[in-house]
């Protein structure tokens, strides 16, 4: 199947346009939301999801902004489900955070089981959308052209294609990460986890006929899925990790501010105090799996130079993930001995900010990660599972004065 890159028009790159969404959607946050969550309706008609997603994966709005917006206008109780969906992907982040060898686990396995499969007829008519089964094909369209895909139809998918099809659900997680616009790699993986039977190690999650009849309203009905699901299995996971204790951050050094696609408003990590000198904003295309995701974030460049230009001050120069030592010799030039960047959760972005570390060391310059309050105030929980996890979030929320 040809790709189709996402349409601008169903997703605008600005953060502007994801607090327009956020706006329209807030009074459907609450009974709405909750009744209607699960239908999806297709992609041609109005949903009653937020399709907040994409915004909320690279923070051009953030997680504490959108509860906030949403608990000004509703009740917790009265909101309570959406309020979990924000966190749920808060949750994943953090889980992954304090197990990362389950990340570096599936790298491995994807690249083994890639070469296994590769001229495999039933995964290439997966992924190209001729299984003949009813609405699998149809999401597989849906999927590569717009780079979105309802929740619940995400998780149909995944289990046709681990129960159905009998396809290995790492190639599924891929597929999933080469297409969607929102795709990270802690949500991505562990909801594919989930539906097999690993992340809560023997409950799966069984696609049938019925559920997604009553749950397309009637647009798919598809025929022979598979009657059982069998979970799969793994080795016993190692005991949790505690968070990566970061170097302190010194708020009267004069600092550039390295800028890159997992975490796109600094202006609500760091004030705007005079200390921010020169900003870089780095992007490459090896920072994404799929083309769609990295069309999105180049997209989007032009508006998320322009605010943070305003924000702070200074105009930001863009470079690529090779161009590093610019920033360096630009920090040496200045006297900047400090360049802060906002902490990247597992993925690829964390991987190549950490081979940076010792090379800013050796240059005499302190790479500084800022990690989020919100992400400190709720991945400390996320050590089991999501339900003792949501039984913290009325409190922790309190915590961080939202109500």
């Amino acid at each position: 199947m040809t790709a189709t890159l996402w349409p601008s028009s169903r997703f605008p790159p600005t953060r502007a346009a994801g607090l327009q969404r956020l706006s329209d959607f807030v009074p459907h946050a609450g009974a709405h939301y909750a009744a209607r969550r699960n239908t999806d309706y297709g992609p041609q008609k109005p949903a009653s999801v937020s399709r907040l997603s994409p915004y909320l994966r690279y923070r051009l709005i953030t997680e504490e902004e959108t509860v906030r917006a949403v608990l000004q206008n509703h009740s917790f109780e009265a909101a309570e489900k959406f309020i979990q969906e924000v966190l749920w992907r808060t949750y994943w982040k953090g889980w992954l955070e304090m197990r990362p060898q389950v990340w570096q686990a599936y790298q491995r396995h994807h690249e083994v089981l890639k070469e296994k499969h590769q001229h495999d007829p039933i995964l290439q008519a997966a992924e190209q959308g001729e299984t003949g089964i009813d609405g699998f094909d149809e999401w597989v369209k849906e999927l590569v052209q717009t780079g979105y895909l309802h929740n619940h139809a995400r998780m149909w998918f995944a289990s046709i294609w681990i129960f159905t099809l009998k396809l290995p659900w790492v190639l599924g997680a891929a597929f999933f990460l080469r297409h969607l616009l929102d795709a990270d790699a802690a949500s991505n993986t562990l909801s594919w986890r989930w539906v097999a039977g690993l992340q809560t190690p023997g409950k799966t999650y069984l696609a049938t006929t019925e559920n997604i009849a009553r749950f397309t309203d009637g647009r798919f009905a598809p025929k022979g899925l598979a009657l059982h699901a069998e979970a799969l299995v793994e080795p016993p996971l190692a005991a949790p990790q505690p968070l990566r204790a970061l170097k302190s951050f010194d708020p009267q050094a004069s600092t550039l501010l390295l800028v890159h696609p997992d975490d796109l408003h600094p202006e609500s990590i760091l004030p705007r105090d005079g200390t921010i000198k020169a900003i870089a904003f780095v992007n490459d295309r090896r920072f994404f799996w799929g083309e769609n995701a990295y069309q999105f974030i180049a997209s989007c460049e032009g508006d998320i130079k322009e605010r943070i230009a305003q924000h702070y001050g200074c105009q930001p120069t863009s470079i690529s993930r090779d161009e590093v030592e610019k920033v360096i010799d630009y920090a040496k030039n200045k006297n900047i001995k400090q360049i802060m960047t906002p902490f990247a959760p597992q993925g690829l972005i964390s991987a190549w900010l950490g081979s940076l570390e010792s090379m800013f060391n050796q240059a005499g310059v302190s790479l500084v990660f800022r990690r989020r309050h919100w992400d400190e105030t709720f991945w400390p929980y996320a050590t089991k599972g999501f339900f003792p996890f949501k039984e913290n979030i009325p409190s922790l929320l309190r915590a961080r004065g939202i109500s």
